[in-house]
């Protein structure tokens, strides 16, 4: 058995484009860094882990020890899919999906994930709306077809079902807690992290999808 955790991330000027009004283009640049550099080291913490790789356009600024998958430009979902093929020609048999910008994600919930997902072969966590996926553990090679984007949960769940699985729903505070929009930027702040202290505090008006 080897799981491998996969990471896909925008390039990083490109990144969190829906926080522009309240961060300038740099400060973005260096919360996605900041935010990917600490969903990297939780996975390096996860014992259940044989390897990490980040999909990406961009091969910098990446820890060692971490694999680099190309991003060529592709549909997202068709990117994820192609990188799941990628790590099944590796050797792996199972694989989490991990979204870059979940700023408090601890190891024991990527853990938890992965265990939840070993009786059935699927588990989806849910962002705190209830609307997005911020993580995905399968098995591979696997027929399932991801749809990262708005409502992908209930997206999600309907994949599952026609596979004949009922997956599992893992509800952590770290999984559940990503930043998207201003809402969640001053959410952050308020958490008082001094990695995260250096953005301006934003308006609480939330924007984000539901």
């Amino acid at each position: 058995m080897s799981r491998w955790a996969l990471v896909p991330v925008k390039a990083r000027a490109a990144g969190k484009g829906r926080l522009s009004a309240v961060l300038e283009e740099r400060e973005r640049v260096a919360l996605v860094q900041t935010m990917l550099e600490h969903v990297l080291q939780e996975l390096g913490r996860c014992g259940q882990l044989d390897g990490i790789a980040v999909l990406s356009p961009e091969p910098h600024a990446l820890p060692a020890g971490s694999v680099w998958i190309n991003d060529a430009g592709a549909e997202m979902n068709a990117a994820i899919r192609a990188a799941l093929s990628a790590l099944t020609a590796r050797g792996a048999t199972h694989a989490v999906i991990v979204a870059a910008d979940l700023p408090q994600l601890a190891a024991h919930e990527v853990s938890a994930l992965i265990a939840a997902s070993e009786g059935p072969g699927i588990a989806v966590a849910p962002d705190r709306h209830g609307g997005g996926t911020n993580a995905l553990a399968l098995a591979l090679p696997s027929d399932f077809v991801p749809h990262f984007g708005e409502q992908s949960f209930a997206r999600h769940l309907a994949e599952s079902l026609k596979l004949h699985i009922a997956p599992v729903i893992v509800r952590l505070p770290g999984l559940e807690f990503d930043v998207d929009v201003a809402e969640d930027l001053a959410l952050l702040a308020a958490r008082h992290d001094p990695r995260y202290a250096w953005p301006p505090r934003p308006s609480t008006t939330s924007d984000k999808p539901r």
